[in-house]
């Protein structure tokens, strides 16, 4: 344990991409003291998580910042323990519970809208892992506001933007040598969770669609899996047998950037993305893109590689299962610039606002603005 930290950092779900940042921000750090729980059961860690890790944080002593993300009810870990006031609070959204998809409009739990919500009021600096995943937040909180019956607070929105800004997710891309695909037969991936918000069925349709048509294609069914899975999985399973070339989770990190390496096209079907580092992990391993246009997708990808419906979906891959070295000849003119999304990159952006909020700190509270663009009061 350090001896005197500067900075707390406190994650109720400590695993995917919220353990990935912590880890590339302490990377560096020789002032930090991190309190986590494990990555599990995310519907618990999000509605108490604040009254489950509350006692593991020690009494404050030399902290300046505390560091969080979205899934932290930041607001009531306050109520809870009320010497954390004095830090400097900053809270990074992977994601926001706002824009949910539901199938039902009474499906919806506003709990964690409301948690997200009141954890922005609570905090002094608020980080969205894309400009899409702030401007939902923001334009949706009225929405949500008004499932409640009454006494509904006003301008919560720009007390909430005055304090927002964009930091992309930091990716660790890997050191791969990049050569040709020599699979004849197109080589499609899909890498992501095996859950409804990436949409299973709109992807799997397609696939059955090429088959039933004859067009030859194989594919990778990747990304992680949990006990209760849609049943599309299985189904496709069956379906798709001649056709899967690897199903399930890669746990070893090489052996996933070489099934990447190895496929032409990499799909997403999704219903809720924010930023998608799997996606942008193939692209950077080779892999031509097709994402649906909207979500996240228009700013990070060109127009080129997003669809409009799953008709436009299947006709580009239909063409690419005639011409599999054109997915690879349409990659190699594409311009991308991965930097912007490195990790050293990033984790710079995010440092010089926690050096900030330190200096801050130090000096007599008046307002200044920063080389980042945060004014503080």
């Amino acid at each position: 344990m350090v001896s005197k930290p500067k900075i707390l950092f406190v994650e109720p779900f400590y695993g995917g991409s919220h353990k990935a940042l912590i880890d590339n921000l302490t990377a560096n750090l020789n002032d930090y003291q991190v309190i986590t729980l494990p990555a599990k059961k995310w519907h618990w860690r999000a509605r108490c998580g604040a009254l489950m890790i509350h006692e593991l944080i020690p009494q404050i002593t030399t902290e300046k910042i505390l560091f969080c993300s979205s899934v932290l009810n930041l607001a009531e870990l306050l109520g809870i323990r009320p010497d954390l006031h004095i830090l400097k609070k900053v809270v990074y959204f992977h994601e926001n519970q706002l824009i949910y998809p539901v199938r039902d409009v009474k499906d919806r739990d506003i709990q964690y809208a409301y948690n997200e919500i009141t954890t922005c009021l609570a905090a002094d600096i608020i980080l969205f892992n894309s400009n899409f995943n702030k401007v939902s937040f923001l334009e949706n909180i009225k929405k949500i506001l008004k499932i409640l019956p009454d006494w509904r607070p006003k301008n919560l929105k720009s007390k909430i933007e005055n304090k927002c800004q964009v930091i992309y997710f930091p990716v660790a891309f890997p050191r791969i040598s990049l050569c040709e695909v020599l699979n004849t037969t197109l080589h499609i991936v899909w890498p992501h969770r095996w859950e409804f918000d990436k949409g299973p069925d709109d992807f799997f349709s397609v696939l059955f669609k090429l088959k039933e048509n004859k067009f030859p294609f194989k594919v990778s069914i990747l990304g992680e899996s949990f006990t209760d899975n849609p049943l599309i999985f299985s189904k496709a399973k069956d379906i798709l047998k001649d056709e899967i070339i690897n199903f399930g989770y890669v746990d070893n990190k090489a052996d996933y950037y070489d099934i990447l390496a190895s496929a032409h096209v990499v799909v997403s079907t999704a219903k809720h993305e924010f930023f998608g580092v799997a996606v942008l992990e193939a692209v950077y391993c080779g892999c031509y893109p097709l994402l649906p246009n909207s979500l996240v997708y228009p700013e990070l990808y060109p127009a080129e590689c997003l669809f409009s419906d799953l008709d436009d979906l299947y006709i580009k891959l239909r063409d690419f299962c005639s011409n599999p070295k054109s997915a690879r000849e349409a990659m190699h003119k594409m311009s991308f610039n991965f930097e912007k999304y490195s990790s050293i990159t990033v984790v710079s952006n995010i440092m010089k606002i926690i050096n900030t909020l330190q200096y801050f700190c130090f000096i007599k509270r008046k307002s200044f603005t920063s080389d980042v663009g945060i004014v503080f009061y």
